[in-house]
């Protein structure tokens, strides 16, 4: 059973972050386009549980399922899309899980989802302590049920997501 634990940003994550991109880099070689860190972990000073999460972007994502043993053999379990088309999600840890990789092809929206959310909460604490502290709460609160612990974060999750990608598109209108 997997057990929901929050802890306090820790600098480490980000040479773990490193650590990991390299060896994908080496499984992956040219099909990588660029390499990101991101979810939690990825914030200075957000709260998390200690998983780093990991976006490859590449080419031709049709490419990567040529990559599932060579991943596995790096301590990574394939699951496929795992409910988000087009992407490819390993995870490494089993019930203690230590890394999560989604994989998108150029040009997905999820990459900007994602990098959005990352950087909006790293420029707007506000957010990023009351997002941190719900996360705190409900993994008292569920500490031996993920689903509840994702659940309770689903609504703030969704606004903050919101936020991030109208904030995203007007600094991107800024810096053309």
């Amino acid at each position: 059973m997997r057990k929901v634990e929050v802890y306090p940003y820790n600098k480490k994550w980000t040479q773990m972050f490193r650590e990991e991109a390299e060896k994908l880099q080496i499984i992956f070689g040219n099909e990588i386009v660029d390499i990101h860190h991101i979810g939690s972990t990825s914030v200075p000073g957000l709260k998390a549980k200690p998983i780093i999460d990991i976006m490859p972007v590449v080419r031709d994502i049709n490419t990567v399922d040529k990559f599932n043993i060579v991943m596995q053999e790096f301590g990574y379990e394939p699951k496929g899309e795992n409910g988000i088309p087009k992407r490819r999600y390993f995870q490494k840890g089993g019930d203690n899980r230590t890394h999560h990789v989604h994989i998108y092809q150029t040009g997905s929206y999820e990459i900007k989802r994602h990098l959005a959310f990352r950087d909006y909460l790293a420029l707007h604490t506000d957010e990023m302590k009351k997002y941190g502290e719900l996360k705190e709460k409900l993994a008292q609160q569920f500490p031996n049920n993920i689903e509840s612990y994702i659940n309770g974060k689903h609504d703030l999750v969704k606004e903050i997501e919101r936020k991030s990608l109208n904030w995203y598109e007007e600094h991107q209108k800024l810096n053309r």
